[in-house]
């Protein structure tokens, strides 16, 4: 049975929408110049990394055929979303070729959002042979992302998939290539920076005490309040399992704690609609602390999920009638 957070290999979702649909421009045009008379197990590509779009996204699956696509579902206003990128595309550039990696802007790309059922983000998914693979929601540590990586490849070769990926010229991504001539990014405040640096070591607890400080200073910090509400999700599952969780509840309908574990399980692979469901349902059967508990577990997620997402202001709602 795996540990939560998942750091197994989920499901599939249905990409059948985009397969048919034209090639555009914009993605890696090496993988459709391979000799089709022998298998394509070398490319050269001008990079690792691409930015993936509703338009272009059948180059991508062409080159799945070759090497596994990783998939990052994200939003430039989401902090977390930012954090996984950059684990990303160090851990891409770490394999040297073995995989490539596609950015998706989700808001901008509701046909892909929709595609790998981006419920919210961070999230990250992958092609294998013109078939997607979910992988996980939320901003993991790197040491559990080389995991799901590793079982990637496992998952790749018993596909065929086992091509490999050399950049033009020396090697060099682009992303590095450019960096002297580009802006850089403005470098995180140092408790959100500690508390990166925590996530990435999987230690949850010195995580939530940076995002604290972090709102102590600025209480209007709104991602530090965010990152709080993710890590303190991830550490309340670090080390138990989704059969363990489930059953758990299943005994007992009416025990909050074990409800909110399920919620949590819930959020963490992306079915907000489900948590928010199960705990506003259980709401108005508790009394004193346990609805105060489940109140605030309901806030966390709104910020995890983002305060300006419909499913957010649906719940929200629900919460205030229920309230008053």
């Amino acid at each position: 049975m795996s540990q939560i957070p998942p750091s197994h290999l989920r499901g599939a979702v249905d990409l059948s929408s985009l397969v048919n649909r034209a090639a555009t421009s914009g993605g890696p045009a090496a993988a459709s110049g391979a000799d089709p008379d022998s298998p394509a197990q070398a490319l050269v590509l001008p990079s690792l990394f691409f930015e993936g779009t509703d338009a272009n996204f059948n180059d991508f699956l062409d080159l799945s055929m070759t090497v596994p696509v990783i998939v990052d579902l994200a939003a430039s206003w989401a902090e977390p979303s930012q954090q996984l990128s950059r684990v990303l595309e160090r851990v891409i550039q770490d394999y040297a070729g073995q995989f490539v990696l596609v950015t998706v802007d989700v808001d901008s790309n509701p046909q892909l959002a929709q595609a790998f059922q981006a419920q919210s983000v961070p999230a990250a998914a992958a092609v294998i042979a013109g078939r997607p693979v979910q992988l996980f929601a939320g901003a993991l540590p790197e040491a559990q992302i080389r995991d799901v990586f590793e079982q990637l490849l496992q998952l790749a070769a018993q596909n065929g998939v086992t091509g490999r990926v050399t950049v033009e010229g020396d090697g060099a991504a682009p992303a590095e290539a450019d960096a002297a001539a580009e802006p850089q990014p403005e470098p995180l405040p140092p408790h959100h920076a500690e508390a990166y640096e925590a996530i990435e070591r999987g230690d949850f607890d010195e995580a939530i005490a940076e995002y604290k400080l972090a709102i102590a200073q600025d209480p209007r910090d709104t991602m530090a309040v965010a990152g709080l509400a993710q890590v303190s999700l991830l550490a309340r599952l670090q080390g138990r399992t989704a059969d363990e969780i489930r059953s758990a509840a299943a005994q007992d309908p009416d025990d909050a704690e074990a409800q909110e574990l399920v919620a949590d399980l819930d959020i963490s692979g992306g079915h907000v609609d489900d948590a928010f469901d199960r705990l506003l349902t259980l709401f108005p059967k508790l009394g004193g602390p346990e609805r105060d508990s489940v109140r605030a577990r309901l806030l966390d997620y709104f910020e995890i999920v983002g305060v300006d997402d419909p499913r957010v202001m649906k719940a929200r709602a629900r919460l205030a009638s229920l309230l008053y």
